[in-house]
């Protein structure tokens, strides 16, 4: 299950905004660079403790910037209450506040280890103070050895400020990383922390702020979770109608493939949609209305004025999921494309744009990364290198809203970056991205503006996804989620 981060603060920022709200503190007066290390090695001594309440000896890993002078006054701090410390330094100080920390700490009878592997195996508590946000290139093979050092170990590890090896201001690795089970950010959210593979090597997320909150400018991104929700799914008025409730056409289910379009249909149900229509082969009624007897169907072998009308009828329209890429979904594909209506495009539908490609304002793209990929004609790889990137590219590309899905879904309209810390592996699983198109759908036919719309659809779909997992992350099913949907977009039940 997802961690709440509801208590911490909601702005992201790059490794270069940390670094300018440290200086302009600085400049004003707050603090020195010096002050800022005690405080962090002060706020990693505090969160040490309280994880391990009773522990007798820690090792501590010193790089030679600022992220080993944390570490650094963190250790002086753990040897002066009673603790057995062990200090490594893979190098020379360099910057003048790790001079500055290794000093206090050395003046106070502290020693430095010399330089092996064995007493990183050996220990069995792990402060990670090797690399900070400079990170960019892969880690050198020497701290390559020191890392997978710690993650053989079975060793509990918290890594200051960062995982040694994971990029501050995309979430990607550098190669190899430390897998902590705590991580504690300082100053500000470092972006990356939030996505892609630093979702995986974090642990678990801790912040302190070190009195640098008033110095920062604009965020470059913003955070959402389930804390959202509740600012948006007020009780509906008693004389509601289901015409007031949002119409939805969607859209696909080639053969064999009706089981995406039922997903999508329902989920759009589930998430307040007044009426639902669904557009498939004739074959896949039985299909689609067996169990849901309250989906309106179409059975469409051509496209054919019918099949317009339907269309028209709808105030938003769902296309993709299960459509294929033959000629059946092509002409569904081109149809939608005549129309003026808001639309979700997911699946099949970003696979036949990304050979058609076009730009389109009043559209909301959902690609996972290998869609993402096909969409910008590269690699995954390169789509999870930088996520932020990526998402900033495909809109600029095709317009409208994108999400970019995958551990800590990214999402830009073109003005504002939101990051989605939701959900978690048991979304690995066929048919939950068909179940997320149609919560966006649904939310958009209720009236919400596609971005609103984009981002409170992944928050509902993850944290659904969050709570179905609690019996179990493996064995989950998309349909698993319905129930959970429904909970979600209704404020008094959460």
């Amino acid at each position: 299950m997802a961690q709440d981060l509801s208590q911490f603060p909601k702005a992201l920022f790059t490794q270069a905004q940390v670094r300018q709200a440290e200086l302009s503190a600085v400049s004003q007066g707050a603090s020195s660079l010096y002050e800022l290390v005690e405080r962090a090695g002060a706020a990693a001594f505090e969160c040490l403790t309280r994880h391990n309440p009773n522990a007798s000896s820690v090792f501590f890993l010193a790089g030679s910037g600022n992220n080993g002078a944390d570490a650094l006054v963190c250790a002086r701090l753990a040897r002066a209450s009673g603790m057995a410390v062990s200090v490594m330094m893979t190098s020379a100080a360099g910057t003048p506040e790790c001079q500055q920390a290794l000093a206090h700490y050395l003046n106070d009878g502290g020693e430095l280890l010399p330089k092996a592997v064995a007493p990183i195996l050996a220990a069995k508590i792990i402060v990670d103070g090797l690399l900070g946000t400079g990170v960019r290139d892969a880690v050198r093979d020497d701290m390559a050895e020191y890392i997978r050092a710690i993650n053989d170990n079975a060793a509990w590890v918290l890594s200051l400020d960062l995982p040694s090896g994971v990029i501050a201001d995309t979430g990607a690795v550098a190669g190899v990383a430390v897998m902590a089970d705590v991580t504690l950010c300082f100053g500000g959210w470092k972006q990356g922390l939030l996505t892609g593979k630093a979702r995986h090597y974090s642990g678990e997320l801790e912040f302190a702020a070190l009195g640098l909150t008033p110095f920062f400018a604009e965020a470059s991104a913003q955070r959402v979770g389930k804390e959202t929700l509740k600012d948006y799914f007020a009780a509906r008025a008693r004389d509601s109608h289901k015409g007031q409730s949002g119409k939805v056409t969607v859209i696909g289910g080639d053969m064999g493939m009706a089981g995406a379009v039922r997903l999508a249909s329902e989920a759009c149900l589930r998430a307040g949609a007044g009426l639902v229509t669904v557009i498939s082969r004739p074959e896949h009624q039985l299909t689609v209305n067996v169990s849901r007897p309250e989906l309106m169907f179409w059975g469409c072998d051509l496209v054919d004025m019918e099949v317009y009308l339907r269309l028209g009828w709808a105030q938003v329209i769902v296309l993709g999921p299960g459509l294929g890429k033959h000629d059946w979904g092509y002409n569904l594909f081109k149809a939608v494309g005549l129309s003026d209506k808001p639309c979700v495009l997911d699946a099949d539908a970003l696979n036949l744009l990304s050979n058609e490609p076009r730009q389109q304002t009043n559209w909301v793209l959902t690609p996972h990364p290998g869609e993402a990929a096909r969409l910008l004609g590269c690699s995954v790889a390169e789509i999870e290198q930088d996520r932020f990137a990526a998402v900033r590219a495909i809109q600029q590309k095709y317009g409208g809203v994108v999400l970019l899905k995958g551990a800590g879904t990214v999402i830009f309209d073109g003005k504002q970056m939101v990051v989605a810390p939701v959900g978690n592996p048991g979304l690995a699983s066929g048919g939950c991205g068909d179940v997320l198109s149609g919560i966006i759908g649904a939310l958009m036919a209720q009236g919400m503006d596609n971005m609103q719309a984009t981002v409170l659809g992944v928050v509902v779909h993850g944290c659904a996804a969050d709570l179905a997992a609690i019996q179990g992350e493996r064995g989950m099913l998309a349909s698993d989620l319905m129930p959970f949907i429904r909970q979600l977009v209704n404020s008094d039940l959460l």
